[in-house]
């Protein structure tokens, strides 16, 4: 049997040069967005309105299997890819586990994550139709940090409004943004009609993506020659994140590698939408099974907790409806949690999916999340984001479950960025004050009474 490296590393000849769309192999596709004002399935022209052209058709497209990333994505592609996929063999012997653990290492760029892979895409598709900028919400701010690069590669203006309490625990995020030129403000800010209206009604709050979402959409949709992006969620985001899956699938088969067991966290979608889309493409033709893991927070658990339906992707009640695992749209995360995973939905595509039970969800508690991320940076020497600890700690429970039954377990999972813009709640951590907030029962079912009447 051929060793396998520590790193095992693709040429750049071996680089996927197609995005995968998992929804041509899907039966029950999932379903389209709504316009919040007639009810009817949004078209081309609607979209178009709020998302460039391009990215607009990629949303609507169920059909076309592979679609060509185009040159100059690939160019940019290349300062940071393909990235590792590496055999994290400290962490097994930490564990004293017999199983084999992989992670996919998304970390390795400027913006500190897997977001640049779309949004570079999304900046190039802007750029090519001659729009001046861009707005968009970031959450912990990996994908505001993302976003900027890619808008000053193609010289495009970028207008960012971050969670607020995210804002004020991480001004080093902020800074690396306004360093690649992108204007930011925390959100709800009083820069727009939606961010008045949600202060007037709630004067204290610390903000959530969906009041962010609002004012950046509001922002796009009033300023000529804008565009509204996203980081997570859309269809068109999860297509383009499919190079982190289309990359592992080609390193493990490079050695003979067969998964058992595939994790990533969960949020909005663009993380494990991206990382296992390839696999859950096999399993829905039939080519190979596999037990996927979708981790989330507790603290705000659209999966574990949620319910399937038509939600506004917006606190401000202004963007389409998503038929998606919600815990409503008016749900705001507590700012005392640390990851960026704040998103009260979940995509589409996922939704669907795990309503078919094709994987599983779990929601981890963040002392227990922090926990990991410590073992892991101890064992692998990388310190993990919060995002990304949460997948960390289902490979742990995974690995240590091997270890009571003695099974030789494969699992890779995605380590989606690093946590050097975390310390705040690292310190949070090491000083014993961090703290778990978990919803009741009776807050997410305020919130889901208001999901609009169709």
């Amino acid at each position: 049997m051929t060793k396998i490296p520590y790193k095992i590393y693709l040429t750049e000849d071996e680089m996927p040069t197609q995005w995968y769309n998992i929804r041509s192999d899907m039966k029950q596709k999932p379903a389209p967005l709504l316009n919040p004002g007639t009810g009817k399935p949004l078209t081309l022209e609607e979209m178009e309105h709020v998302f460039c052209t391009e990215l607009s058709k990629q949303e609507l497209d169920n059909d076309t299997k592979w679609i060509e990333i185009p040159e100059p994505v690939m160019n940019f592609y290349r300062m940071f890819r393909p990235s590792p996929l590496v055999h994290a063999e400290f962490l097994e012997k930490a564990l004293d586990t017999p199983a084999k653990i992989f992670y996919k290492f998304e970390g390795n760029n400027t913006s500190g994550s897997h977001k640049l892979n779309s949004a570079i895409a999304q900046a190039y598709y802007a750029k090519k139709q001659g729009l001046k900028g861009v707005t968009t919400e970031t959450g912990a701010g990996q994908w505001g940090t993302a976003l900027s690069m890619a808008c000053q590669y193609f010289g495009l203006d970028c207008k960012v409004y971050m969670v607020k309490c995210s804002y004020e625990q991480k001004p080093f995020r902020r800074e690396v943004i306004r360093t690649y030129g992108g204007s930011i403000v925390p959100s709800p800010s009083n820069t727009t009609s939606v961010g008045r209206k949600i202060l007037a009604e709630h004067p204290d709050t610390t903000g959530s993506l969906g009041c962010a979402i609002s004012e950046a959409v509001e922002i796009a949709t009033t300023t000529e020659g804008y565009r509204y992006v996203l980081g997570s969620v859309l269809n068109q985001v999860l297509l383009h994140q499919t190079i982190i899956g289309l990359e592992t699938q080609a390193a493990l088969k490079k050695y003979g590698i067969k998964p058992d067991v595939l994790i990533a966290c969960t949020g909005g979608g663009s993380n494990l939408g991206g990382f296992a889309s390839p696999f859950m493409g096999e399993i829905l033709r039939g080519e190979a099974n596999y037990k996927i893991i979708g981790a989330e927070p507790a603290s705000c658990p659209s999966f574990t907790r949620g319910t399937y339906a038509y939600d506004f992707c917006d606190t401000g009640m202004i963007c389409p409806l998503a038929k998606m695992y919600t815990i409503g749209s008016q749900f705001i995360p507590s700012s005392n949690h640390a990851g960026g995973l704040r998103f009260h939905g979940m995509s589409p595509i996922l939704s669907e999916l795990y309503d078919q039970k094709l994987f599983e969800a779990r929601a981890y508690e963040q002392t227990n999340v922090f926990e990991a991320a410590e073992i892991f940076a101890k064992a692998e020497g990388i310190l993990p984001a919060p995002e990304s600890s949460h997948a960390i700690r289902a490979a742990i429970d995974e690995a240590l479950e091997c270890k009571k039954t003695g099974e030789e377990k494969v699992i890779v999972f995605n380590l989606s960025g690093t946590g050097y813009f975390d310390l705040y709640a690292y310190k949070q951590f090491n000083d014993g004050t961090m703290t778990d907030v978990i919803p009741s029962d009776e807050v997410i079912r305020e919130a889901l009474a208001k999901l609009p009447k169709l």
